[in-house]
Parts: C-alpha cells; structure tokens; sequence
C-alpha cells in the first residue's frame, strides 16, 4: 500500500540512492503507474532494512519478449521514462539483486527469465548486477547496449561551448542569434520555481503540438492521459524541489522551451519543444548552450540528454556520452535455465557487432 509513511520513505530512498534516478521517484513513478497501468498489474519490488527502504524497482510480466513468446519479467518503462535503473541506497546496492534473484527464484510465475531494461552501464547498480550473477554463476548476458549525449561539469559555460563547437559554427549560431533579435525583444528565462508554472506547462503543450510531434502524435497534448501526466510531473517535480524550465521568447512569445528534472549530483534533460516557423534561427540549439549554465552549479555534476542515439543536435553540443544497456538474466530452476541458456546464446549471436564491443556475460558454471 502507498500511503503518507511510504511515500516519505521513498523520498529519503530518492535522496540517498547509489544512483539518481528521476524516473523512478514518486512524484514521477507514481502518476505514470496509475495512467499506464490502472489495473495494477505492474509492481513494486521493494528492499527493507527494518523499517528504512532501501531499495525499489517497478516491475511487470509480460507475455512476449519482442517477436519471440517468451515470457519474462522485467523493470517497467514507459515511452517517457528514458532509464531504468533502480532506486537504491548507496551501500546495498549488493544486497537488493540478491534479494530481487531471491524472489525471482522462488516465486518466477510464467516467467522464463528476467530482462532489466535501462540500466547505466559502468555504474553502480549494472556492476553490483554482474558481480551478483558472477558469484551465484547465474547466467546472464548484455543484450543491448547504446550511448547518448551526456554533460559533465568540468569546464565553465562558455569554455565547454568552445572546446565542443568548432570556431565556424559558434560563428553561425551568434549570427543566427543577432538575426533573431532584430525581429523583437529576445530573452532568455531560468525559473527553478512554481510561479507561473500552469500557463508555462500549457505553452510548452500547445508549442509541442504545433510541431512535427503533433503530426505524427506523439506529442503529450495527442492524448488526454499524456496530456494530464505533463501536467503532473513539472508540478511533482517542483513541489519536490526538482525542477528547472528555460524558455527562450521573442517578443513575448516562446521558441524554445526545456524541462529539467534536477537530481543531484545529477539531472535529466527530460523534454524540449520549438517553434518550427522559426528554425531558420535555430532556437532550440540557443536555447541548450544557455542550458549549459548548468555547468556553474555545484550541486550538478551531469546532465543525461535523455536523447536518443546519434541525435545531431545534442550530440553536436554535448561531448560526453553515457552507455545505457539491457541484460537479460536466468531466474528459476533448471527447466527454466536450460530455456533461457539456449535463447541467451541466439540472442547474443545474433547481437549486432557494436553490441558487443564491451559484452558481458556470465554463466551457469563458472
């Protein structure tokens, strides 16, 4: 049950995690749970040390895993939750995938294995997941691995924009800036705070909508359950102390707007939308090198883009990247093992070369 005691217990959880993860705090996991799955049938795998939490992962079974009819269980996304790596305090994260393998084991339903979707590759809960199964010789395999943009504090604003853009297109983005000032009042806004946070949620919604997400619905104001949950999450967030919105307007009308999720030490750039008829300025890429006043902040030491693969404008502005994977893992007895042993090596096989420029494996065994 998810009361008032549960709640505060998740918070603390939030604020003392091994790693931050915005889309699994309760003011973001919570409203998606009850849109997406009112029917509870995703779950809340939690990890007690008396009565202090230490540990949460949302999950769910599902009956097919892509194109194949393998049942699994698996931490729950959505579209707009971009990692999945699991709350846990620092110091157990060890702990909590014993005890998740535990439970899986002894009470694995359906499922043939377990699929663990989204987590940060090289960080605390992906190690502490591949020394678990190592030492327990419980198969297990990286199945699919990605990078995206990711900013590390290190240099300030206006040295990282040099040392990322080459000198010809810094040169190109202050013309395109002077142009754009030349047809009005051009300002640039940072607000952390609340006021005016309804009509600034409504702007983003419609200025989203206009554009080519509103063409082909995926735009949140598309459909009434995304539309509410954008609503929800800015509130949620700043309510809990963790928003940041830019917004870059001309003459009092938005170009560019941007939502951040603040989670230190780190943060998520969540969403961003731009007015179309004036890409010939480029506002959104304005508005992230003034997103890149982030790097003054000392409580924020990385931004995730929360962006996909290869994307041509973040990537051209951020040159960290961070490496996001999925492992698939054995549960169960041996019927079970024996399936997933043989699914695993055709996966694997079948993996792309990039997947497997940094592999991982671990098996039944060893």
């Amino acid at each position: 049950m998810i009361d008032a005691r549960f709640v505060h217990a998740w918070k603390d959880l939030a604020a003392h995690a091994a790693e931050p993860n915005a889309f699994v705090e309760s003011w973001f996991l919570r409203p998606a749970l009850e849109q997406f799955e009112p029917e509870g049938c995703a779950q809340l795998f939690t990890l007690w040390d008396d009565e202090c939490l230490c540990g949460l992962m949302p999950v769910a079974a599902r009956p097919r895993y892509g194109r194949w009819p393998m049942p699994h269980v698996q931490n729950w996304l959505h579209h707009n939750a971009f990692l999945g790596t699991p709350l846990v305090r620092a110091g157990y994260e060890y702990r909590f995938w014993q005890a998740y393998f535990e439970r899986m084991d002894s009470y694995p339903g359906q499922a043939l294995f377990a699929h663990l979707n989204g987590l940060t590759l090289g960080g605390a809960l992906a190690n502490a997941l591949e020394q678990v199964c190592h030492s327990q010789k419980r198969r297990c395999g990286l199945v699919h691995r990605s990078e995206r943009a990711f900013l590390e504090r290190g240099l300030s604003p206006d040295a990282y924009f040099e040392a990322a853009v080459r000198g010809k297109k810094r040169k190109e983005l202050r013309r395109q800036k002077n142009r754009l000032s030349e047809e009005g009042a051009l300002a640039f806004a940072r607000d952390c705070g609340t006021n005016g946070l309804t009509e600034w949620t409504h702007e983003f919604l419609a200025l989203e909508q206009r554009g080519w997400k509103g063409g082909n619905r995926s735009a949140f104001a598309t459909a009434d359950g995304t539309r509410t949950l954008f609503s929800e999450w800015p509130s949620g967030a700043a309510a809990a102390g963790k928003l940041e919105r830019l917004d870059l307007r001309l003459n009092g009308r938005p170009l560019a707007m941007l939502v951040n999720f603040l989670c230190p030490p780190g943060s998520f750039s969540f969403k961003t939308a731009f007015d179309e008829d004036y890409a010939r300025f480029s506002p959104g890429v304005l508005l992230q090198i003034e997103n890149l006043g982030l790097l003054d902040r000392t409580d924020i030491a990385w931004c995730d883009s929360c962006a996909a693969e290869g994307h041509p404008m973040i990537d051209s502005l951020w040159m960290g990247r961070r490496a996001v994977g999925r492992y698939s893992v054995a549960i169960g007895g041996s019927g079970r093992r024996v399936i997933f042993g043989a699914f695993l090596a055709a996966e694997l096989a079948k993996s792309a070369p990039r997947a497997n420029e940094h592999p991982f494996h671990a098996g039944e065994g060893e």
